[in-house]
């Protein structure tokens, strides 16, 4: 992907946490399988959402135009964080924990659905191509840097 835009490494992450929550999904009956992928997507969402706001959105907060989507966004990515603090203080797969995650996921799918319908669109029509290869590998050095911090706070 040595050409890839921001776009591009975005989306491939929202298909990598899509593909959590169906193998999540898959492991609703196996608790112990169930907490090992919930805790990976919690470490992967803080990451991805971490890396985001330093690169894409911190560029979009620059620009007038763009300002009000990258708030918007920031305020969801608060929102789902807040989900994911609410989960660790639930006891994991009991009712609540379940109702709880189902609330969370629907949330963050739909934030996802919009980054990429709405969002990204937007952003791209102000943003060069240049730009764009530049906010791609400005992310890819963060994220993993974002990745190991997750880890450790968890």
């Amino acid at each position: 992907m040595a050409n890839a835009t921001i776009f591009d490494r975005l989306k491939q992450d929202h298909d990598v946490h899509r593909e959590m929550f169906a193998k999540m999904a898959d492991a609703k009956d196996d608790a112990d399988t169930l907490k090992k992928l919930f805790d990976q997507f919690k470490v992967e969402v803080s990451a991805h959402a971490a890396a985001e706001e330093e690169t894409l959105y911190a560029t979009m907060l620059s620009r007038p135009d763009l300002r009000e989507d990258a708030q918007h966004s920031v305020s969801e990515h608060k929102e789902i964080d807040d989900y994911l603090e609410e989960l660790d203080e639930l006891k994991f797969d009991g009712e609540a924990w379940r109702k709880k995650f189902a609330k969370m996921k629907e949330r963050y799918l739909h934030h996802i659905e919009e980054e990429e319908e709405e969002m990204f669109p937007a952003a791209a029509k102000e943003l060069t191509a240049d730009e764009e290869k530049k906010l791609a590998a400005t992310f890819a050095k963060r994220k993993p840097a974002e990745l190991a911090r997750a880890e450790a706070d968890s």
